[in-house]
């Protein structure tokens, strides 16, 4: 018996083209290569594959035998090459990213958008989650790549800095007596505060940030998206902590407004999250390559 896949390759072509010659062509061998590989072949099994014809070899049955299973690896072996040079060329394959959905929305919506113009073969799968959520994704397999707020500390992970944002305070026209005014950390908890949930990055940073300077930031309201921080600020339920670079068109329209605080605020650092020591599919790498 063999497992040279190489022979199997040999008998293939002379049983499809029923010469030893056209074989040799299609495989760019010599006739005398050919006779080898098969002969090398049929003393493996011990048995005679092919009888010679006028027209050039023919199939002994057990030559036909063999044939039936090797036609169809020869099949699978065609399909999967084309299959590669697609996911090479970028004609087929996923793109798997986790993340926010704000992320999503307000900073790698106009590259997904990019990369779906370029690539429409390949399918976009996004999985949304928190920070925590997203580092599971990655480290089960489920995402190629992870879209999150900086840092991360894990040895296993690897970490690309993307864009800088900044967080601000910002208040609808209920609040437009605010406008201007430079408020003092205990001034600002006299408002009911709305903030996203526990879990998330940004409401940890300040949380951390307030507990600082010896204050405890309660929120009166907790949302689940950065949407709803966004209009219910605009409606007057409370003042939002959000990024300031995902509410340019409100600030610019008048329908929110900057709150103004006696400390500086920290930004933000965004980071694509992969895992060391692990390639990137083709499609996530031609991604990174368009965001970074």
């Amino acid at each position: 018996m063999t497992n040279n896949y190489e022979l199997y390759k040999v008998f293939y072509w002379a049983a499809k083209t029923g010469s030893l010659t056209q074989a040799a062509k299609a495989l760019y061998l010599t006739q005398p290569s050919v006779s080898h590989a098969i002969k090398q072949l049929e003393d493996s099994f011990g048995l005679t594959l092919f009888y010679r014809n006028s027209k050039g070899v023919a199939l002994t049955q057990e030559g036909s035998i063999l044939y039936s299973y090797i036609e169809k690896s020869q099949i699978l072996i065609s399909i999967a090459e084309e299959k590669m040079a697609a996911l090479k060329n970028l004609d087929s394959g996923e793109l798997r990213l986790g993340g926010s959905d704000s992320l999503f929305k307000h900073y790698l919506l106009p590259f997904l958008e990019e990369f779906h113009q370029k690539h429409p073969g390949i399918k976009l799968h996004l999985n949304h989650g928190t920070t925590p959520e997203t580092i599971s994704f990655l480290k089960e397999g489920r995402i190629d790549v992870g879209v999150v707020r900086m840092p991360i500390v894990d040895e296993q992970i690897e970490v690309l800095k993307g864009i800088q944002l900044q967080d601000c305070f910002v208040a609808g026209n209920l609040y437009a007596e605010l406008k201007g005014e430079v408020l003092t950390m205990k001034e600002l908890l006299e408002y009911p505060i709305i903030l996203f949930s526990r879990n998330s990055r940004v409401r940890m940073a300040i949380t951390e940030l307030f507990q600082s300077y010896g204050f405890e930031i309660r929120p009166e309201i907790e949302v689940g998206s950065v949407d709803l921080l966004i209009e219910f600020a605009r409606k007057g339920l409370g003042i939002s902590y959000v990024t300031r670079e995902f509410v340019t068109r409100e600030l610019e329209e008048g329908s929110l407004f900057e709150i103004r605080l006696d400390v500086k605020l920290p930004p933000s650092q965004v980071g694509f999250m992969m895992m060391r020591n692990m390639p990137l599919s083709n499609a996530a790498r031609k991604f990174m390559e368009l965001v970074h």
